[in-house]
């Protein structure tokens, strides 16, 4: 008896994915729940388990686009028990004349580049742990099998470093033993499409979505953006004195972003327009912010949400953007991870940046953009003075966000970063 292996419901909005890894190879004898592959969506990755146990046959390889309800593989419940018995077939039975004829060569393994001795052996009975998205992109645009890679990661675990050293071993070894041969002269010329040095990849489903938003942004938003300046002295002072503390009693670092997020919350209370949205020709005001943490990862940029964050303490919100970040970094974020987000803030300061205009993440109507700290000369009480100083924008929809109203947000928002007491006590 057969079990199917379906794409199950992905859920709203999401209709197809691509089959980015296949976690066990085909004739696998696999348990379930097991992980079976990794599909990837506009708007996720996830992992898809097993329904039963037996052996598994894969009917879509690694790289095909599949729909919700599509058949990917099927597993022989029936084939496990049969599949060991010609293995325990007796040798005696076989004629000693055909004993001794030489066994004919196994099939080749395409794509497996000579090694040593060490690294032929080794990895043919070592299981393919988790791959990061790092090596599963390594293996795709090579078209390589894990498994032929020795690993050196801890427990087993195959790396990036490993996939570039046995690249590297293949290539002096392809270069000491035969020079490359001159292409064929029906793919010699370059296609027109792609100049020489140039190379053509097909963009990945949530690259594609992020551009389809961006656009869908850029198109259906009047965006404006109005920016603000941040002396953080008080924030980094405070954070100085009870950053050992606040680590010790709940386990976690103290960012600046838990700051950040306090201050925010407490602005949108008072300017409700900037967490609200345009819903065909109604505008819906929300009591509770939903808040989005924009991660940059290998994949691109992903906005998971921490829901309800105006009933969350620092540590609390300190804590989940630490889950959130790590989850968007491994690519195991849940669509609900992703799902009714009502403001964003973004931190370009920690790739340097000085100074930016953020694009909505539709239907939000206000994104806050973080950027770096640095030192400059203003004036204080008639006193040129160095102070550790931000610029913050906030880029909002003006079809419903007025700028009286985007300025005086940034400012609550500073107010309350220059004295943080206020967001201790919530005024």
């Amino acid at each position: 008896m057969a079990v199917e292996v379906r794409i199950p419901n992905l859920g709203e909005s999401v209709t197809e994915g691509v089959i980015v890894r296949w976690a066990r190879q085909d004739g696998d004898t696999v348990r379930a729940d097991d992980v079976l592959l990794e599909l990837e969506t506009d708007k996720a990755s996830m992992e898809i388990p097993a329904p039963g146990s037996g052996v598994l046959h894969i009917l879509k390889p690694q790289g095909e686009k599949v729909a919700v309800g599509d058949v990917v593989a099927r597993i022989d419940e029936d084939g496990a028990g049969r599949a060991a018995a010609p293995a325990a077939a007796p040798a005696a039975a076989v004629p000693r004349s055909a004993a001794a004829a030489p066994a004919p060569p196994p099939p080749a393994r395409p794509n497996v580049e000579a090694a040593s001795e060490q690294d032929t052996t080794e990895p043919a009975v070592r299981a393919v742990g988790p791959l990061s998205p790092a090596v599963r992109r390594l293996l795709a645009e090579h078209d390589l099998d894990p498994v032929a890679i020795r690993a050196t990661g801890k427990g087993g675990r195959l790396t990036k470093e490993d996939v570039l050293a046995h690249l590297e071993r293949a290539r002096s070894s392809t270069t000491a033993q035969t020079p490359l041969p001159a292409p064929p002269a029906e793919v010699a010329a370059v296609p027109a499409t792609v100049a020489e040095g140039e190379e053509r990849v097909p963009m990945t489903p949530i690259r594609r979505r992020i551009a389809e938003r961006l656009v869908q942004a850029q198109r259906t938003a009047a965006i404006l953006t109005t920016f603000n300046e941040i002396d953080m002295s008080a924030v980094i002072a405070l954070r100085a004195a009870q950053r050992e503390r606040f680590e010790r009693r709940h386990g976690i670092a103290l960012g600046f972003m838990s700051f950040f997020a306090r201050a925010s919350i407490a602005a949108l209370r008072e300017i409700r327009v900037v967490n609200a949205e345009i819903r065909g020709d109604d505008v819906v005001y929300r009591n509770f912010v939903n808040l989005g943490i924009a991660v940059g990862t290998e994949r691109g940029l992903v906005v998971p949400v921490i829901h309800h964050a105006e009933r969350l303490s620092f540590a609390q919100i300190e804590r989940e953007i630490v889950r959130l970040a790590g989850l968007a970094r491994e690519g195991k974020l849940a669509l609900a991870d992703l799902a009714g987000g009502t403001f964003t803030i973004s931190n370009g300061g920690i790739y340097g940046s000085l100074l930016s205009t953020p694009i909505l993440n539709p239907p939000q109507s206000g994104i806050l953009g973080m950027h770096k700290i640095e030192k400059r000369p203003v004036v204080v009480d008639d006193q040129i003075v160095v102070r550790p100083m931000m610029y913050v924008a906030l880029s909002y929809d003006h079809r419903l966000v007025d700028g009286e109203q985007a300025v005086t947000f940034l400012v609550r928002v500073k107010e309350r970063l220059e004295d943080p007491a206020r967001l201790l006590l919530d005024v």
